[in-house]
């Protein structure tokens, strides 16, 4: 069976939906593009000497 062109079910609509606003936080998480990603934790220098670290 087919459907005719009644236009996206509530439920593609809110799939969309999350699937938009899931795209706008992974750009705006990752903005802006050119820098890259530290993978590494840099060393404390002697101003976090306060800053309890987990390791």
């Amino acid at each position: 069976m087919t459907r005719s062109h009644t236009g996206p079910t509530p439920e593609e609509i809110k799939e969309k939906h999350d699937l938009e606003e899931a795209l706008e936080e992974g750009l705006e998480e990752t903005f802006p593009g050119s820098d890259p990603v530290n993978v590494t934790q840099p060393a404390p220098s002697r101003g976090d000497g306060h800053v309890k670290r987990s390791d």
